[in-house]
């Protein structure tokens, strides 16, 4: 809802909170009360006048009775007055006041209730003579009076049925939801009570960020430490970093480890279709908050009140966002902003965030979380390794050598999923096969062990395959090779080559371009063997295109661009100009072109050259489905380039514990237009 133009007359302008339909719960309390009135008002008027023993006799004995009939179901006698009785002032005047239908001649006009019927029937004739009743229509009705119980049944029902939806509608949430706590914070409170029972021994692979999230903690412990020194607590702290990296997890340990009352809630609940809610959620989430400081307020995808003011608005629209967050900035770092509430934060999009919101005095810190490296991901798997029974050849340091570019919750899921293939063999410990099927089911998605396919297209994949394992073991610069496969795996995939990226930062320009030779070999074998191509490559034509434009426009490494990049890293997402000329455009693409034709030919000339070792390496794909880096070696020879991996640097010692080093997910060369994760560019 938008608020209305300045231009509209007062005597036609509506508050935001009087509009009637956004307020139609109390239009549903209203009708409520008028279907009560209503019904009240006509049965009270059909009603006839309850009168006690004394009242019943005096009126029977003075023959102004025409005739009662007993209703045997609810005890009750119902008298009806004669015509001349009607007359009488002493009626007429009681029966006005208490009935609108008082003067009809129909009746019934009183009412007389009774206990039994035998009794009543004794009394009615202690208080009578023969003759009077004689004179009286004296009837016993027997039948229920079933109009009057279905409505009391039917108002019954739609008054429980009402308040039930009203509360309902007040006790959820969405459009509409919440009448009377609209506007309150929707914030969980972890205290001492209800305290988290994760802690910093339960984060793993996230040292450094640790260290700055301790001081925190400490400070919160031991605020004189770094007071009696001049320093003052830091206002807020933001969590960046990739999704499954541990954020909210390491939100999770500060909450167990503080001891101080932790509120945490997530952007999106200050999100609320009507105006000024968001606002005013953020004001109550302060004020509960100081009244509990010292105090930690965690903000989990902080993105989706945070982003830039003024991207994608309409000229004169009301963004209900922008004043959510207008009202977060003041309440975190603004005129009368009180200290003792420390902000925590997580987002994995900091470029959308507002520069207002990321200055010094609002967040004090941006605290980086980057994927684990091989150090940090062999910590992980001892965290996660715990409840599980473990074979005693479960080598560690290898499952971390094995899974480059794997975060947290991916390494979490591989120990599950090994844990759950174990289970599905009847076996009694997790083994190393068990993990290795789990990191091809992460990587590759689940085996297809029923797809039908033709001996045509399962020798077409071999020798695609065979042609990246090929190419890549006589390249010096590219990643060793894990295995290969022609096992058919996830949506489309018929076959992938598995490789072990090296953990670096810097990527030299030799490097890529043995990174796109061996993405060509599936498609130059395949050109080689059958003379044509197959839609096979799709994967590795969409890596090597990518690397091509990212060697020309991106890194500077052509010689024709020169050291040119056109790389925009703040660049908006509906970015629809080229930071070039339409002249320089057309030799970019000329020299991705000649890029790509020299890795092609380079490829070619390769695999022609161990034709042979192509030959072996199919032919035993065809028997066996999958080869390891041992298979090659026993098929073709060792690898003529005496460079160390990772694993190998790692179990002799020579991996540095605190290397700050960047890699990627580890790389499968798929086919059959599998998707496939990019290559290690920096």
């Amino acid at each position: 809802m938008s608020n209305k133009p300045s231009n509209v007359p007062k005597r036609k302008r509506q508050l935001p909170g009087n509009n009637p339909k956004n307020n139609y719960q109390m239009w549903i309390i209203l009708g409520l009360v008028a279907i009560i009135f209503g019904v009240t008002f006509f049965k009270g008027a059909g009603d006839t006048i309850e009168v006690g023993e004394k009242r019943f006799r005096d009126i029977v004995q003075s023959n102004d009775v025409r005739k009662i009939t007993v209703r045997k179901t609810v005890n009750i006698a119902e008298i009806t007055l004669t015509s001349d009785a009607l007359k009488n002032a002493k009626y007429r005047d009681e029966l006005e006041k208490n009935n609108r239908w008082s003067l009809t001649q129909e009746g019934p006009h009183y009412s007389y209730k009774f206990l039994t019927l035998d009794e009543f029937s004794q009394y009615y004739k202690s208080i009578t003579s023969t003759e009077q009743r004689e004179k009286i229509d004296y009837r016993i009705d027997e039948s229920s009076d079933m109009t009057g119980v279905l409505l009391n049944l039917g108002f019954l029902v739609l008054l429980v049925a009402g308040f039930w939806m009203l509360m309902r509608r007040m006790a959820g949430g969405g459009a509409g939801g919440q009448i009377f706590n609209i506007g309150k914070s929707k914030a969980a409170l972890f205290d001492a009570e209800n305290r988290v029972k994760i802690t910093f021994a339960d984060v793993a692979g996230l040292d450094e960020a640790k260290e700055e999230i301790k001081e925190i903690v400490e400070f919160l412990k031991t605020p004189t430490k770094f007071t009696a020194l001049g320093g003052k607590i830091p206002k807020g702290a933001l969590l960046v970093g990739p999704p499954g990296t541990g954020k909210t997890l390491l939100a999770k340990a500060v909450a167990g480890e503080a001891g101080v009352p932790f509120f945490s809630l997530s952007g999106s609940d200050f999100v609320e279709m009507f105006v000024g809610v968001g606002a005013a959620r953020v004001r109550d989430l302060f004020k509960q908050a100081k009244e509990k400081a010292p105090c930690i307020v965690f903000i989990d995808e902080i993105d989706a009140i945070g982003r830039s003011r003024g991207r994608g608005q309409m000229p004169g629209a009301n963004d209900e966002r922008e004043n959510t967050l207008n009202s977060l900035l003041v309440e975190m770092d603004g005129f009368a902003t009180d200290s003792g509430v420390i902000i925590l934060a997580a987002t994995n999009r900091p470029d959308v965030l507002d520069s207002a919101l990321l200055r010094p005095g609002r967040f004090d810190r941006q605290i980086s979380i980057d994927k684990p490296d091989i150090v940090g991901r062999e910590h992980i798997f001892k965290v996660h390794l715990k409840p599980i029974k473990l074979a005693t050849e479960v080598d560690v340091k290898n499952l971390a050598a094995q899974t480059p570019g794997f975060a947290g919750a991916e390494i979490a899921n591989v120990c599950n999923e090994a844990a759950l293939i174990a289970a599905r063999k009847d076996k009694k410990e997790v083994d190393m096969k068990d993990f290795q099927d789990a990191i091809d089911r992460v990587i590759g998605g689940l085996e297809k062990k029923n797809k039908i396919i033709s001996p045509e297209e399962k020798k077409i994949v071999a020798y695609h395959e065979a042609g990246h394992a090929v190419a890549g073991w006589y390249l010096e610069h590219a990643d060793p090779l894990v295995k290969v496969s022609i096992v058919p795996r996830g949506v489309a995939a018929l076959g992938y080559a598995q490789y072990l990226p090296k953990e670096q930062f810097l990527y030299q320009t030799e490097q890529l371009l043995d990174e796109m030779c061996m993405a060509f070999g599936g498609r130059v074998a395949e050109d080689i063997v059958f003379g044509k191509i197959s839609t096979g490559a799709l994967s590795d034509l969409e890596r090597i295109t990518k690397m091509a434009y990212s060697i020309v426009t991106v890194y500077g490494m052509n010689k024709e661009i020169g050291n040119l990049s056109f790389y925009d890293s703040k660049q908006s997402e509906y970015n629809f100009q080229k930071p070039y000329s339409d002249a320089t455009a057309e030799r970019i693409d000329q020299e991705v072109k000649k890029v790509i034709d020299g890795c092609y030919e380079r490829t070619k000339k390769l695999l022609m050259e161990h034709r042979a070792n192509l030959e072996t390496i199919a032919t035993e794909l065809l028997e066996k489905e999958i080869l390891f880096q041992n298979d090659l070696e026993r098929l073709i020879g060792k690898r003529p380039f005496a460079t160390q991996t990772t694993y190998q640097r790692f179990t002799n010692g020579q991996h540095k514990e605190k290397e700050n080093t960047s890699e990627e997910p580890a790389k499968t060369d798929e086919s059959a237009a599998g998707a496939t994760p990019e290559p290690a560019v920096v």
